[in-house]
């Protein structure tokens, strides 16, 4: 029986090399051009961000445009020439942003406003603060301003390109879409970029117990729902598919039944070119059904359990599907076990690769309430942080997918621990 560590290295090191994304994360590794996809940067303002992943970028940008694209005042005031520093000049005519202002003639000072261009004669500019109304509209109607004794040739004025020179790099491949970053393409008139697509995620709720059970969704004929009232709703292709888009990740999802050549159908045809991972719920136990370890034991999934309540049985391997080899992880059926198993050794590697902290945020803190826990088994439950103190959440079974849905936090309790008394330290991973 493996550790919770030792499984969790293994998915991750069958997982990461299949993500699009594995290549451009700081590896500086061209990414191929399936793995890319064009999308408008206005479009991704609504399309990025740590609820979600960041998207990363597959190919440098270059700015066609130095930032700021041309000399302007960094401040309110008035533009003239340094070398006129103690003179009294006559006022002109404002330059407000977005103009094109005329050329500054000497003896005269020109209102400027924050952002706008400088004009060709001036370069300095000095306050508005420094005059005797002190602010604008009000210093407009001055005759003439006298300027500053120390003010020096680039005085408040923000230089074409300080910020980033024409043709130079915005964001090297491998970037994450942050919102500055994003603010900096859109400053340099890039329209367009080349992402890293998203990771495709094939999940597979299997069991002919199903309600709508869905091999025609996946082009196989299969039949409905169990009959006389003994089908359950798929709580698991909703749960996962919520939980992979949290990171970032797009899926698909297919309901199988526990027959195995309607699931090997199934699958050969939803995974396709399309998934990059498979990702099955059930079928991996000891029952006479298990339609997951049937069919795809032999074609290289290894049943590796793992010390952990709940998600004892877990699976993984690489599987061909129609000569293209993919790897499959396969957690167990009940929700909470399907949930947990995610967060603990996929919803890590998936983070990452959408540029979001692989770990959830981790503290210990004191038991409110005593609890038994499986001495050989690393359990986690569900519980809810209140006063600094952490109350269990219903039981450890891992049917109780409502008492999930009500906790705040995911709660550890070790190898080795046979029970847990009040005040307790604990381990907890905050969910929201």
């Amino acid at each position: 029986m493996r550790t919770i560590g030792q499984h969790g290295d293994a998915v991750r090191a069958l997982v990461a090399p299949a993500l699009p994304s594995a290549g451009a994360s700081g590896s500086g590794d061209p990414v191929p051009v399936d793995d890319l996809q064009a999308q408008r940067v206005d479009d991704l303002a609504a399309d990025t961000g740590a609820g979600h992943g960041y998207r990363v970028l597959g190919r440098a940008v270059r700015s066609p445009i130095p930032l700021p694209p041309f000399d302007n005042s960094q401040m309110d005031g008035f533009a003239v020439r340094a070398a006129d520093a103690g003179a009294t000049l006559r006022v002109v005519a404002p330059i407000p942003a977005g103009a094109v202002p005329s050329d500054l003639q000497p003896g005269t000072a020109a209102p400027i406003m924050t952002g706008a261009r400088i004009p060709v004669g001036a370069d300095a500019v000095f306050p508005v603060e420094a005059t005797a109304p002190g602010a604008f509209p009000a210093a407009l109607s001055l005759p003439t301003v006298t300027v500053p004794d120390d003010l020096t040739a680039g005085t408040f004025v923000r230089t074409t390109g300080s910020d980033l020179a024409a043709d130079a790099v915005v964001v090297p491949a491998g970037a994450l879409l942050t919102p500055a970053v994003l603010g900096a393409l859109a400053a340099a008139g890039v329209r367009q970029v080349d992402l890293v697509r998203r990771p495709r995620v094939l999940v597979v709720s299997t069991g002919s117990e199903l309600d709508g059970v869905d091999g025609e969704a996946a082009g196989v004929a299969v039949a409905g729902a169990a009959s006389g009232g003994a089908g359950i709703n798929d709580a698991n292709g909703v749960a996962l598919r919520a939980a992979l888009a949290e990171v970032g990740a797009e899926s698909r999802t297919v309901r199988v039944p526990d027959d195995e050549a309607r699931f090997t159908a199934a699958l050969e045809h939803a995974v396709g070119d399309w998934a990059d991972l498979v990702l099955t719920t059930g079928g991996i136990s000891a029952g006479a059904y298990e339609v997951v370890r049937q069919a795809l034991e032999p074609r290289g999934l290894v049943v590796t359990p793992v010390a952990m309540q709940p998600g004892g049985p877990q699976a993984l391997g690489t599987v061909p599907f129609d000569g293209r080899p993919v790897p499959v992880v396969a957690f167990p059926g009940n929700p909470v076990s399907a949930l947990v198993s995610f967060e603990v050794f996929l919803r890590p590697v998936l983070a990452r690769a959408a540029g979001m902290a692989e770990s959830r945020p981790v503290q210990v803190l004191p038991a409110a309430d005593a609890a038994e826990s499986p001495v050989g088994k690393h359990q986690v439950r569900r519980g809810r942080v209140v006063d600094g103190r952490v109350h269990f959440v219903g039981g450890p079974s891992s049917h109780l997918l409502a008492h999930y849905a009500d906790a705040t936090h995911l709660v550890h309790v070790p190898v080795g621990t046979a029970a847990v008394a009040p005040g307790d330290p604990l381990t907890v991973w905050s969910l929201r």
